[in-house]
């Protein structure tokens, strides 16, 4: 099987731009978002990148007018979905919304079809009983922002086939993203469990009183030659999503330990969610959604 139709479920900070990737790439794509608000800023934050792009002379116009010309919106998934060869769901990061939405896919989608999660942490062995072909799902976890790092972890569960790895592999390299395939199941895959462990023990640190936020981030920076620090890294992603995320790892593991921390939901709670907000551990000034 061929690629040639991607579609990509949810318009938010990860999915609109796994779809300009998909786009760059060649392919027929479908964004699709219950949400027009949601799909209208999409459009517009591609059309910033992709401009600077362009200023930066890291693209050209002919392309970048090409991939606008392969890209869809909708708020319809059938309409999305239905002649699609890849469908990727790039949805909030909660169990229970990706299984609705794989059941609705599962209906719609060519049989043919491969069907992958974004998520950063939930395997795909969770999701893939919500639907009638489990040997075609996977993760597919690309890394924000998707247009910017080159890494996808593609993880593959003992429901998945063989084939259905080799074509989400493929479709990274035609995205021009470097692949790395797992072959195993694991909760947070790779990145995010090394990541997670140093945002865990920054964080208590923090809460312990032995060094302010901004000098965690610092040290992390200076000593460890890390690009940006913990903290900073929270308010980049979204501390929201790192609320889910731990959410969903307490959920399956019951350890108190993976529970969000006071400060985490504090956060989330106050509606401090980062650059998106304008507020997370650092202000803004003004929402920055960059």
């Amino acid at each position: 099987m061929s690629i040639e139709n991607v579609a990509v479920i949810g318009a938010g900070s990860m999915g609109h731009q796994i779809a300009m990737l998909s786009a760059l790439a060649g392919y027929k794509t479908s964004l699709q978002d219950i949400s027009n608000d949601s799909l209208k800023k999409a459009k517009m934050d591609l059309n910033k990148i992709m401009d600077r792009g362009i200023a930066k002379e890291k693209i050209t116009m002919e392309a970048r007018d090409q991939a606008f010309g392969r890209l869809y919106f909708t708020t319809d998934l059938r309409e999305a979905a239905c002649e699609a060869d890849l469908v990727i769901e790039a949805v909030i990061e909660k169990l229970e919304v990706k299984r609705e939405v794989f059941s609705e896919l599962d209906i719609v989608v060519p049989s043919h079809a491969v069907l992958a999660t974004n998520s950063s942490t939930i395997v795909s062995s969770l999701i893939a009983d919500a639907t009638t072909r489990p040997d075609k799902v996977c993760n597919m976890h690309f890394f924000f922002p998707p247009l910017v790092m080159d890494c996808v972890e593609v993880v593959k569960g003992d429901h998945t086939s063989e084939r259905t790895a080799e074509i989400a592999m493929e479709a990274c390299e035609q995205m021009n993203r470097t692949a790395v395939l797992l072959q195993k199941e694991i909760s947070g895959f790779i990145a995010n469990r090394i990541l997670f462990a140093i945002q865990k023990e920054a964080m208590a640190l923090y809460e312990g009183g032995y060094a302010d936020f901004k000098d965690i981030d610092k040290i992390t920076r200076k000593a460890l030659s890390h690009p940006i620090g913990p903290f900073e890294l929270m308010d980049l992603s979204g501390i929201d999503v790192g609320y889910y995320v731990m959410q969903q790892q307490y959920a399956e593991t019951g350890n108190p330990k993976d529970k969000p921390s006071r400060t985490i939901v504090e956060k989330v709670e106050a509606g401090e969610l980062g650059r998106k907000t304008g507020k997370g551990f650092y202000e803004y000034g003004t929402k920055a959604n960059q």
